[in-house]
C-alpha cells in the first residue's frame, strides 16, 4: 500500500540502492518541494516586483532561500515501459537540515516555527524524528573537518531530557552491572542512532555500545582494555565514513539526479531550483549569471508545465486553470479527446497511494502530476506538427523533440521577464506598456499609497518617479485599459501612457541644458566676438 511511498530516515538508507537505479533508468522525472520558513517567502519592501530585472529579481529570493529549510522533496520517476505506456514511480521524502555536531549553529528553529507549522498540520515530530538529512559542499567539509579533528559537539534531533534520561538509565544500570552484561535502549531511530552511541561512549568510560535491530541500541559494560580495542577496530559502526555517509542522506540521492543528467519537469519550478543548488549542491552565489551557470551544468534539460501551458493554453481553447491540479483535470477530461496513440500511465504498484485519492499539496503527488501534465502537453504539440504518428505511439524522444522551444524555460512570477531561460540569454517579454501617474493635492504620498488606491481595481507595481509623479507597471493588459479609462481626467491622480521623451527626468534635464547652451551661444552669436564655450 501506501509504505512504499512516503521515505523518512529509517527507510532511507535501504531504499538508496533501488532508488538509484530507477533514477539511472528512467526517461524522466516530476519535483516539486515544499519549504518551511519563518517569515513570509519575501519580507515587505522586498518583494519581487515587475520592475525587476532578472537579476534584481534573484537577489531578493536568494536572501529569502538562505532563511528556509526544506521539509518535504517529491520525486516521481517515469519509465516508458512499452509503446506508449509510462510507470511513475512516486516518493514523499521527509527532510531534515543535518544538525549533526558542528552544524548545528546554523539552523535556528524557533519555537514560532514549530507552532506555524503544527498550526498547519505539519506533524513537526515526525520531521524531527523521522526527517532524512541533507547538506551542501561548504557544510559536509566542515562536518569532515569537525570529524576528523574529533571536536564535533552533539546538540541536535535528541532533545535534552531524553539525553538526561539516557545518560541516568544507563549510569544506574552500569554501577551494579557485571563486566560483560547487557542492557538494550528501545525507540531510537535515524541519526539517532550514532548520537546516543556517541554521548554514551563519551559520558561513561566503562561502556561500549552498538546498533540492535530495529530502533535499538545495545549497552555493553566493558573493561578499558577492553574498549580500546574496539575502539581501534574495523567494525565499529560509528566510524567517521559511515556517520558522514549517514549525515550526507539526502545528498546522496541528489548526486545521482545529477549524474543521470534526465530531464526534470516541475510547475512554477524556479524556487525549487534554487533550494536545490542552496540546500544540496553549494550556497547560491551573489552573481544571477553564475547560478544561471550552475544551475544548467547541473540539470542540463528543464521543462517548467506552468511555462508550457501558458504559452499553448489559449490556442487549444481549454477554459481557465489556476493550479496544476485544474491543469491535469482538463487535459485528463473530455475537452482534450484522446486516440489510441495517447500516453497511459499507470502508478508503480508500491506507489498505489494516489490511484484513488487526490492530495493536493503533497511533494510526491505533485511531482506525479507534473509529470502527466508534462506527457499530455507533448502528446498536444506533437499532434500540429507533421510526423508520422506509429501506430504504437510517439516515443518519449519524440516528445522532448515537440517541446524543443520550452526546454530549460523556467516561469518568472514576478519581474521584468517572464521567464528565465538556463540554456541562453533572457528574452524581454511582452508586457503591457508603462503608466505614469500625476499626483496633484496630496501631499506627502508614497508608492504604497498608491498602490492600495489601485488595489480594489487592479494590482499595479508602483515606483516613484519624481516627488509627484509614479510609474505604474502591470503584467495584464486588462488592467491598463481599465486604469487608462477610469483615470485619465481623475482630479487628483492623473494617469496616462509613459512616453520616455516626453516624462524622463534625465531626459528632461538634458533638454534644459541643451536649451541653455543654444541660448548663451545665440547671444554670442548676436553680440560678436568669440563665444564663451570656444575660450
Amino acid at each position: 500500500g501506501a509504505a512504499g511511498m512516503d521515505l523518512g530516515t529509517g527507510q532511507f538508507a535501504q531504499s538508496l540502492p533501488g532508488l538509484r537505479a530507477l533514477v539511472l533508468g528512467c526517461n524522466f522525472l516530476g519535483l516539486d518541494m515544499e519549504f518551511t520558513g519563518l517569515h513570509s517567502v519575501f519580507p515587505h519592501g522586498k518583494q519581487p516586483s515587475l520592475f525587476d530585472s532578472p537579476a534584481e529579481w534573484y537577489l531578493k529570493a536568494r536572501r529569502s532561500v538562505q532563511k528556509f529549510t526544506v521539509n518535504q522533496l517529491g520525486l516521481s520517476i517515469f519509465l516508458n515501459e512499452k509503446s506508449n505506456q509510462y510507470v511513475a514511480h512516486s516518493f514523499n521524502f521527509f527532510l531534515f537540515p543535518t544538525t549533526f555536531g558542528v552544524m548545528d549553529s546554523e539552523f535556528s528553529f524557533q519555537a514560532s516555527s514549530i507552532q506555524f507549522l503544527t498550526h498547519y498540520g505539519f506533524d513537526y515530530n515526525k520531521f524531527l524524528k523521522d526527517g532524512i538529512p541533507y547538506m551542501n559542499q561548504v557544510q559536509e567539509k566542515k562536518l569532515q573537518q569537525g570529524l576528523l579533528a574529533g571536536n564535533w559537539k552533539v546538540r541536535s534531533t535528541l532533545d535534552k531530557d531524553k539525553v538526561k534520561r539516557v545518560i541516568d538509565e544507563v549510569t544506574r544500570w552500569v554501577t551494579s552491572a557485571e563486566e560483560g552484561g547487557s542492557m538494550v535502549l528501545h525507540d531510537i531511530s535515524g541519526f539517532q542512532i550514532f548520537e546516543v552511541q556517541l554521548i554514551l561512549r563519551q559520558a561513561i568510560p566503562d561502556v561500549w555500545t552498538e546498533p540492535f535491530g530495529d530502533q535499538k541500541v545495545m549497552v555493553k559494560k566493558v573493561s578499558s582494555r577492553h574498549r580500546w580495542r574496539l575502539e581501534n577496530s574495523s567494525y565499529d559502526c560509528c566510524r567517521k565514513e559511515l556517520i558522514l555517509l549517514s549525515a550526507r542522506g539526502f545528498t546522496n540521492l541528489f548526486q545521482t539526479l545529477v549524474e543521470a543528467k534526465k530531464p526534470m519537469v516541475g510547475h512554477n519550478m524556479l524556487m525549487d531550483l534554487l533550494h536545490l543548488h542552496d540546500k544540496f549542491y553549494k550556497p547560491l552565489p551573489e552573481s544571477y549569471e553564475e547560478f544561471k551557470r550552475n544551475i544548467h551544468s547541473l540539470f542540463p534539460v528543464l521543462i517548467d508545465t506552468k511555462n508550457v501551458t501558458k504559452s499553448i493554453w489559449k490556442e487549444f481553447q481549454f477554459p481557465r486553470a489556476s493550479n496544476l491540479l485544474e491543469i491535469y483535470e482538463i487535459l485528463c477530461s473530455d475537452l482534450n479527446p484522446t486516440n489510441p496513440t495517447c500516453p497511459v500511465i499507470a502508478h508503480a504498484s508500491d506507489c498505489s497511494k494516489y490511484v484513488d485519492k487526490e492530495s493536493p499539496h503533497e511533494a510526491a503527488y505533485d511531482a506525479f502530476l507534473c509529470g502527466s501534465v508534462l506527457l499530455k502537453l507533448a502528446h498536444l504539440l506533437l499532434g500540429r506538427m507533421p510526423c508520422d504518428m506509429l501506430e504504437t505511439g510517439p516515443s518519449f524522444s519524440q516528445y522532448l523533440n515537440a517541446l524543443t522551444k520550452y526546454l530549460n524555460q523556467v516561469n518568472l512570477i514576478r519581474a521584468g521577464v517572464s521567464k528565465i531561460n538556463f540554456s541562453g540569454t533572457d528574452v524581454p517579454s511582452q508586457r503591457p506598456p508603462l503608466l505614469i501617474a500625476s499626483v496633484q493635492g496630496w501631499p506627502g504620498v508614497d508608492e504604497e499609497q498608491i498602490y492600495q488606491k489601485l488595489k480594489a481595481l487592479c494590482k499595479f507595481d508602483v515606483r516613484r518617479l519624481t516627488e509627484n509623479q509614479f510609474l505604474l507597471l502591470s503584467n495584464k493588459f486588462k488592467d491598463v485599459r481599465v486604469v487608462l479609462r477610469d483615470y485619465k481626467a481623475h482630479p487628483n491622480l492623473r494617469i496616462s501612457l509613459y512616453h520616455h521623451w516626453r516624462h524622463s527626468p534625465q531626459v528632461n534635464c538634458l533638454l534644459q541644458i541643451c536649451g541653455i547652451v543654444a541660448s548663451w551661444s545665440l547671444l554670442a552669436f548676436v553680440f560678436g566676438g568669440s563665444p564663451w564655450y570656444a575660450m
